[in-house]
Parts: C-alpha cells; structure tokens; sequence
C-alpha cells in the first residue's frame, strides 16, 4: 500500500493549528457547537450503557477462550466507542454538511490567497441540497461494511480480531467523512474521491486514525470536527488540487 501515515496525520495537525485564523475563525463556530453536543449525547449513552453492550459481546466467546475476556475487554471497548461516535457523527454530519463544506470552501480560499468574505445564508443554504446528498451516499457506502463488521463481531474466534478490523474501517471512513467536503466543492464525484484516497491509502488512514485518536482525549475531541475539515482541505491542496486525474472507470469504482 502506498503512502504514508506520518503525512497523513500531520494534516489533522495543521488542521488545529490552523483554527485561531481570523480569516476562517467565524466559519469554526457553527461545526465547533454541533461536535459540542454530538459529544456530550455520546458519552452520557456511552457511560450508562456501555458496559452491558460489551458484556453482551464477550458473551459469544466459547467457554475455552474465556481466559481472553482480561485482553479483549478494552478491544471491544474501544470498538463499541467507535460505533458509538460514528452512529452520532451519522446525525452530526447530516446536520453540520453544508456548514462544514463552507468552511472548507473558505478554508481552500484563504489557501490559495483569495480573499475570504462571509457572503451570507443564501449561500449557505445554496450549499444544503448537495450536501445532504453526499451525506446520504457515504451512508450507503457506509451500512453494508459495518453491517458485516458486525456480523463478524458475534463469530466465535474471528470476533478476537474484530476489534483490529474495526480500528481500521474507522480509520478509513474518518478520511472519507471528512475529505469529502473539499472533493465535493471540487466537483470530484464520490466514486473519484475514493479512488484518489485509495492510491495512498496509508496516508487517508494516518489522517483518520488520528481523528479517532483524538475523539477519544476530553476537550480535544471537541474540535475535532472543525479541525478535521481544515485538515482535509489542506490534504486536498496539498496532494490532489490542480493534478490532471482520469475519471475512474465503472469497474474501478465497483472495487473501490
């Protein structure tokens, strides 16, 4: 697999480093406040439920590999966290799209040097159709694949690496989620857009490997979603804008 995922972290933190900037720091708000409540929805279902969900999945080890509970409980743990902060993001990111694809768009204009101006709800709202429709296809592509991650989850001895596949898939959606918004300003087509993830995968999944990571720190996790949107644009700046790049082709896309 190409790439690398040093590199592909690293844009995550020029993404936070780059938040303070007062040309793009009116755009943060809305995305800050929606990951704000994402997260404080999250953890008060996390903590009052959670323990009984992994019980529930320790359950399905056989009676001879009950000497693993010790090792497996902090894997499933970390996997129902994920589950858990992607199932909110789904809503989250439904409702935050057009503000984030806004704030990538301004994030890509300051970029390049152009001047950057509010230029009000109507274009804002032009935005919303879009979005939500990006949204729903990264649901689709999204359902199928933890549905049989799922599934793997309850199969006795496989269920010992579901925690890896899990760590990741999410790894791997986290880069879709976020580098969607400045691909989709660009006119790259969700199919294209993961093709061009997948010919460095290492580096998508080191960017959202981190973005994982992070969620998981208090108060860092709370600007992980305006971070991760500035990140992603820079990624897409800095690797992709401006390069000549075929349109994949039906098959290839069936693959991707």
């Amino acid at each position: 697999m190409r790439g690398n995922p040093i590199t592909g972290a690293g844009y995550l933190v020029k993404g936070l480093k780059m938040l303070p900037d007062p040309e793009i720091r009116p755009f943060v708000i809305v995305p800050l406040l929606i990951n704000v409540v994402l997260f404080i929805a999250a953890f008060w279902v996390l903590f009052s439920q959670m323990g009984g969900w992994i019980d529930g999945l320790l359950s399905y080890l056989p009676d001879w590999a009950s000497f693993l509970h010790w090792f497996l409980w902090p894997l499933f743990a970390l996997m129902v966290l994920l589950v858990a902060y992607y199932s909110f993001s789904i809503v989250a990111n439904l409702i935050a799209a057009p503000f984030n694809g806004f704030l990538s768009e301004k994030v890509e204009k300051r970029l390049r040097g152009e001047l950057v101006v509010d230029e009000g709800w109507k274009a804002l709202l032009a935005m919303v159709p879009r979005s939500i429709q990006r949204e729903l296809a990264k649901l689709v592509y999204y359902l199928p694949r933890v549905l049989f991650l799922l599934i793997l989850s309850f199969v006795p001895v496989i269920n010992v690496i579901s925690p890896l596949l899990w760590l990741w898939f999410g790894a791997w959606m986290m880069a879709i989620q976020y580098c969607d918004y400045p691909m989709d300003n660009n006119k790259v087509s969700f199919g294209q857009m993961k093709l061009l993830l997948k010919q460095e995968r290492l580096t998508a999944i080191g960017f959202g490997g981190l973005i994982q990571a992070c969620m998981l720190v208090p108060l860092l996790n709370l600007l992980i979603m305006p971070a991760a949107v500035v990140g992603a644009t820079l990624y897409w700046v800095e690797a992709h804008a401006g390069e000549e790049r075929p349109l994949p082709t039906q098959g290839r896309l069936n693959r991707a």
